[in-house]
């Protein structure tokens, strides 16, 4: 029982960071701060307990990253209100638990290369870092070209690369909740350079005010996310979210033991429901896609082996919604958060060792998914990229016993995207 309060208390630490990103980036998608910053804290309480009770597993959840990127700036050039960004939301998170409760999420899951899996996290790894060094300045756009280094004279583009180094560097000392204190540290440096303003209250009651849930909770347009322009969408989420969660799953799994000895994770159905019962959730509540959280590796690391360890890190999400206030200066500072993107950006890329580099057939639809993802700046190019090029690569090199049904059902909705969808 100690090692595991322990255990959650330290995957908290280490995944606070969410608090301030989520609602700063969602921010682009019109949600106002406050309520979504509320939204984002109760979606990981709840999914965090909820996983601790049911799947009784060390595994915390809360709003992933990329997933709210592509809400927010994926979706920008489409003219999609935040409510129909919501109902999207929603929706792929209802077909993530019918899909999970029939079996089929599992299926489609494993019909997807290795390959191609570890570079859906690299791909996404290096759109965030994109994302991160645009919005500290670090990379701006150029006259003449696509982009450029930004301003090195500014003083909060070197606060930005400064805080990137606190956090390497952290990391490298293995400090529990680097990101985060990355993060406070250079707000603070910014504050007492001018460029910002310490707190203005330590506590504050959550769903009044400011903190009030009203503005987005069940603001979510469902029917006009009914209609065929949306399928690429809801076909983006889906893939991202329950790859997320598969690759998660495994990566904690391994961490803390808890793999059969084929490399399974054994009764994967519960944690999977958690995560689309938690989509569903994020949809009504107001924020974006949710699941299972890879910085509960850090706490299993600490001796976390039960489900009281995500109950601890769910109260510990819960009990900071009373000090709200303390977090909020931090969200208007682009040069303490942007860090923080790149950072988890760079984690990600560790992903790209796993592509088979000597099989063209693996490396090409890999190298697809990431191109497509960054210099387009749209995660759905890249994995829909990746999943129709797979097939026909193995078809035309001759290997069509590599080619699994579930493989071409994929590339079949794939190619929907681009046929009758909106690519951009």
């Amino acid at each position: 029982m100690r090692n595991d309060i322990l255990g959650g208390a330290t995957t908290f630490v280490a995944m606070a960071y969410i608090i301030v990103v989520n609602p700063a980036i969602l921010k682009a998608a019109g949600l106002p701060t406050g309520a979504s910053t509320v939204a984002t804290i109760v979606v990981a309480a709840a999914g965090s307990i909820l996983m601790g009770l049911y799947a009784k597993r060390p595994i915390a959840v809360a709003p992933y990253m990329g997933e709210n990127a592509f809400i927010a700036y994926g979706l920008a050039a489409l003219g999609i209100t935040w409510q129909q960004r919501l109902g999207s939301v929603f929706v792929s998170g209802v077909l993530f638990l019918i899909i999970t409760v029939i079996g089929l999420r599992g299926w489609l899951a494993k019909s997807i290369s290795q390959s191609l899996k570890y570079s859906f996290a690299a791909g996404i790894g290096l759109f965030l870092a994109f994302i991160g060094l645009t919005e500290t300045g670090i990379v701006e756009s150029g006259t003449g070209v696509p982009v450029k280094i930004g301003n090195l004279h500014n003083p909060q583009v070197l606060l930005a690369i400064g805080g990137f180094i606190v956090m390497m560097a952290l990391m490298r000392l293995r400090v529990r909740g680097a990101i985060l204190i990355g993060i406070a540290v250079t707000a603070i440096a910014g504050i007492f350079l001018g460029f910002g303003h310490a707190p203005r209250a330590l506590f504050a009651l959550p769903f009044t005010g400011d903190y009030s849930l009203a503005p987005i909770a069940l603001q979510l347009d469902i029917r006009g996310v009914l209609r065929l322009s949306f399928l690429p969408i809801l076909l983006t989420l889906f893939l991202m979210s329950f790859l997320d969660t598969l690759g998660t799953l495994v990566g904690v799994g391994a961490a803390g033991g808890m793999l059969d000895a084929k490399g399974n994770f054994p009764e994967i159905e519960k944690p999977m429901t958690v995560d689309a019962i938690s989509c569903c959730i994020s949809g009504l509540l107001g924020t974006s896609t949710s699941g299972a959280y890879i910085e509960s590796a850090v706490g299993i690391r600490e001796g976390a082996r039960t489900g009281v360890a995500a109950i601890t890190t769910g109260l510990l999400f819960a009990l900071s919604l009373f000090f709200i206030p303390l977090v909020e200066p931090l969200q208007q500072l682009r040069f303490a958060y942007g860090p923080a993107l790149i950072a988890v950006g760079a984690l990600m890329l560790d992903a790209v060792r796993k592509i088979d580099f000597d099989d063209l057939t693996e490396l090409v639809p890999a190298f697809a998914t990431i191109a497509m993802m960054v210099f387009t700046y749209n995660i759905a190019n890249g994995l829909t990229a990746g999943l129709v090029l797979y097939p026909l690569m193995k078809l035309l090199a001759g290997k069509p016993r590599e080619i699994s049904g579930g493989s071409v059902v994929l590339a079949a909705l794939c190619g929907i995207y681009y046929i009758f969808g909106l690519p951009h």
